[in-house]
């Protein structure tokens, strides 16, 4: 049996007994998309397999540095951070490719802990999906730059002066993955066998930056594909003594760094495309111009589920690829939301405000989510942009947040995100999301030491 084809709890029993392991790997991500885990002895693995594990609940109540949330309700010093419960998920079981052998298995948080688990989170949505009669399908492609660098060489240099894999811009370049067609190989190969298998490899504009795209999936699928990439591209480029980051924008030198997310819906008992009608004006069938109208309207709404950090922000600026109002446009890619026309298999929309730094759950729970509601409200688009959306003004309704902390404030207000994710999930994210503005606050930047320390 190859892991690949564990589907149940005697499935898995089965394949860990078959290679003979005495541990696996399990693994759950938390708010900001980063997987955490353990190696689990092969008894314990068989016994959480029947009644789950317990996991100290922590790991939804501290930011990606370890320090705790002063201002969560779900976990805290108040509640003594007991343990909640966690259950595994024996159809994600993979290969670790240089682990000889090891298998890895995705679990999530269970019972109580489930209304704030990012991936159950997605999964309501998943389930809104079906009740109303459609499969959704998704397919993320992910902007990350590499460094010829180590965690301890970027800490030497304060995160200043590195040294990217590759020189000088130099989008689709041959020479560059002729040159390093090793590195190129080793991460297709890793898609392959860790099953997220990449469907484009290309340097995009920058230097040391690549961009991967994912191939299109059932939207759960697509989801953990995603969440797995970010993970073990940052393990395999350490693994050959280099980094790779997925920060929305290190640098106000380069572009950003996107997390764009393809959509599509199919009818469930046709199985036919939702979005495609052959005889509407762009192929746009009337599903997916409510979809598109609920994707637009609540952009403004859920934006901090998808630009998650202080430096999303950063990239959202005119003139570098990255959207700053919520619009749409057919092939146009100056707008937050893309029509991409094409035919019952390939009519789809790109949801480009995605970020390479948001949590893949969050964000693909906000693309369906946020469509599948202007599907229900029956909601009409505006105007479609024509030309270059950055030079056009727009309705106050469709600016979106400036900061991560008045994103937080919309989240919070969000009647139709309560009703999509939870009043729990909403509350607890909206919380850490403030907190990490505020944590950011608690600092004094170089741009404000070169700028006042001598002359103020």
């Amino acid at each position: 049996m190859q892991a690949r084809e564990v589907r149940t709890k005697e499935d898995a029993r089965a394949i860990v007994e078959a290679r003979g392991l005495s541990h696996v790997k399990v693994g759950l991500f938390d708010n900001d998309g980063v997987m955490l885990g353990k190696y689990m002895s092969k008894s314990k693995f068989f016994a959480a397999l029947d009644g789950g594990f317990a996991f100290c609940d922590v790991i939804v109540g501290w930011d990606v540095k370890d320090k705790l949330y002063d201002n969560a309700r779900y976990t805290g010093w108040h509640t003594g951070y007991p343990d909640a419960q966690v259950r595994i998920l024996p159809h994600t079981c993979r290969d670790i490719p240089f682990e000889h052998g090891m298998l890895l298995f995705l679990c999530e948080l269970d019972q109580a802990a489930a209304a704030v688990c990012p991936r159950r989170t997605f999964g309501r949505v998943l389930e809104r999906c079906a009740a109303m009669g459609f499969d959704a399908y998704a397919a993320l492609e992910y902007e990350f730059f590499v460094f010829d660098e180590t965690p301890h060489s970027i800490r030497e240099k304060g995160f200043r002066n590195l040294k990217p894999f590759t020189p000088d811009w130099f989008g689709y370049s041959i020479i560059r993955n002729s040159v390093h067609s090793d590195l190129y190989h080793q991460i297709l190969a890793l898609g392959e066998n860790m099953d997220f298998p990449i469907e484009g490899l290309h340097t995009e504009t920058g230097p040391g930056v690549l961009e991967a795209a994912i191939a299109v999936d059932r939207a759960d699928a697509a989801a953990d594909k995603a969440a797995l990439f970010k993970t073990f591209i940052k393990v395999l480029a350490q693994r050959n003594q280099l980094m790779a980051t997925f920060m929305a924008k290190w640098s106000m030198d380069y572009p950003g760094q996107s997390g764009h997310i393809h959509v599509s819906l199919r009818d469930s008992a046709s199985d036919k495309s939702a979005f495609f009608d052959p005889a509407a004006e762009w192929g746009m069938s009337k599903l997916q111009r409510h979809f598109i109208a609920g994707q637009q309207r609540l952009m403004p709404e859920l934006l901090a589920m998808v630009s998650p950090t202080v430096n999303s922000y950063r990239r959202l600026i005119p003139g570098y690829w990255a959207p700053t109002d919520a619009t749409w446009g057919v092939e146009n890619r100056t707008t937050a939301l893309r029509l991409i026309p094409g035919s019952d298999k390939s009519q789809r929309v790109e949801y480009r405000l995605g970020s390479a730094d948001g949590n893949p759950y969050l964000t693909l729970a906000v693309a369906l989510g946020s469509g599948l509601w202007g599907i229900a409200n029956e909601w009409e688009p505006h105007e479609v942009v024509l030309g270059n959306g950055y030079e056009r003004t727009y309705p106050e309704e469709l600016a979106l947040p400036r900061t991560l902390w008045d994103a937080a404030q919309r989240l919070k207000a969000s009647e139709a995100a309560r009703a999509m994710f939870g009043d729990a999930f909403v509350e607890h994210f909206a919380a850490t999301r403030e907190w990490e503005e505020r944590e950011f606050r608690r600092h004094v930047s170089d741009w404000e030491l070169d700028r006042y320390f001598e002359i103020i």
